[in-house]
């Protein structure tokens, strides 16, 4: 009898512990939409925003835990096969390293970032970059963790 009531009591502790913990891990994951959602808001009422000579910033939305930036990018006589061949790579790696550095702790709370690029001309997808945590520490390793 007493083993049952140990057992019983052990397993309700358990299962205590464990509502806590996703209660925390939901907690965390309001927390995280809400935040998103806000700096979306933020954001959106100032578009467009110019980035660079053949960059703009268009819109921005919050989906869940996700920031969805959307940019449009003049490519001039360039064709969009052509930027997407040679600038994929370029683009990628400068957008995930900036986003590593610049927004750790969004990543570190569960966020994601998006960033898509359309051609200003015929609002083709140019390329979408999909960041989060574990692509950080796949890209910059130790660098990412120490920071």
């Amino acid at each position: 009898m007493i083993k049952i009531l140990s057992t019983t009591l052990i397993l309700a502790t358990l299962s205590l512990t464990l509502y806590a913990e996703e209660s925390q891990a939901d907690k965390v994951k309001r927390q995280n939409i809400e935040v998103v959602k806000k700096a979306a808001e933020e954001i959106v009422g100032k578009l467009p925003q110019k980035v660079d000579n053949y960059t703009q910033l268009v819109n921005i939305v919050a989906k869940g835990e996700n920031l969805i930036y959307t940019f449009e990018i003049n490519t001039a006589t360039k064709k969009d096969e052509t930027v997407i061949t040679e600038d994929r790579d370029r683009m990628q790696s400068a957008v995930v390293k900036g986003l590593c550095h610049s927004s750790k702790r969004f990543f570190d709370s569960g966020v994601q970032i998006s960033y898509i690029y359309n051609s200003k001309i015929s609002k083709k997808r140019l390329f979408q970059f999909d960041v989060a945590r574990q692509l950080c520490i796949d890209t910059l390793g130790k660098a990412y963790l120490e920071k």
